[in-house]
């Protein structure tokens, strides 16, 4: 038997209630679509489980505020159907279509993709993209956090899931001249996991001739999610053209370190990272935008 007792909590207070009654015995449960097969191969272990599905207030997709929130238990279906961020989140969207299967993304959802902490979790590259805050709960309060130091290392998350909750993730409403990306790089196009993916995000000018600011991630090129911080500076207020786009290729190839691995080698990788950059930003800007 995985654990001895299981808990549908019907709010996050009593999430909180279980999670401190058990004193690290308890661990959360929402989607189970990764947490069942680390239990099936005894990489965790626990004696009761909190299932979050059942909280309506931790299911949503919504902007506010001048930012956008998306619950911790949207699945992965309801983020890639979304006409908004269809709309003005194409990285995002796109990012978690080409999760598992279906029946794994209808049950999946974005705050277990990240939780689990690999360093190419679609879901998780997006976001990144996007400057995500991750929002949640621990015993001391609410509290906020960047996206990017919840990743510590390969499967290993600053949270702690037996005692805090992830509620949300936020980041900035879409401006006019915002556009993101998703490309993916792997062995069939579906049910495999990438050898290369990336999520690119762009401010344009005010002319839309050429870029104002970039945010660049890629999997799996660390043993967390990477940011492409040189590209991306060199991207901030280049004119969008072939031979700018071409030397943005060159920067990410020689700014990555990928290592060997069963998906590829780490040169494969390289050149992947080297192809895509171009081929994200002309998906996010349109080759019609981009001069020679």
């Amino acid at each position: 038997m995985y654990w001895e007792k299981y808990y549908f909590a019907q709010s996050i207070e009593e999430t909180l209630e279980l999670l401190k009654h058990y004193e690290g015995d308890a661990r959360i449960m929402a989607g189970g679509t990764d947490l069942m097969v680390q239990f099936k191969y005894n990489y965790l272990s626990a004696k009761v489980m909190v299932d979050i599905g059942r909280i309506k207030e931790l299911n949503h997709i919504r902007q506010e505020n001048g930012h956008v929130s998306i619950g911790a238990t949207t699945t992965h279906t309801a983020l890639a159907t979304s006409p908004y961020l269809q709309k003005h989140f194409q990285v995002l969207a796109s990012g978690v279509r080409t999760i598992g299967s279906p029946q794994i993304r209808n049950a999946g959802t974005i705050g277990g993709n990240v939780a689990n902490a690999q360093p190419a979790a679609d879901g998780s590259i997006a976001l990144v993209a996007l400057g995500a805050t991750i929002c949640g709960i621990s015993p001391d309060g609410p509290f906020s956090r960047p996206i990017e130091s919840t990743f510590l290392n390969p499967g290993e998350c600053a949270l702690n899931s037996t005692a805090e909750l992830i509620t949300s993730f936020t980041f900035p409403a879409p401006g006019p001249r915002d556009r993101s990306a998703f490309v993916r790089h792997s062995r069939r196009a579906a049910l495999a996991l990438p050898i290369m993916n990336m999520g690119l995000w762009l401010r344009l000018n005010e002319e839309e001739d050429g870029i104002e600011d970039a945010r660049i991630a890629i999997g799996p090129m660390a043993r967390v999610p990477f940011r492409a911080k040189k590209t991306e500076a060199f991207l901030r207020g280049a004119k969008l053209s072939e031979a700018v786009l071409d030397e943005a290729g060159e920067l990410t190839f020689e700014e990555v370190s990928p290592r060997d691995s069963f998906r590829g080698s780490a040169a494969y990788k390289k050149e992947l990272v080297r192809v895509y950059l171009k081929r994200a930003v002309l998906e996010a800007v349109g080759e019609r935008s981009v001069g020679k």
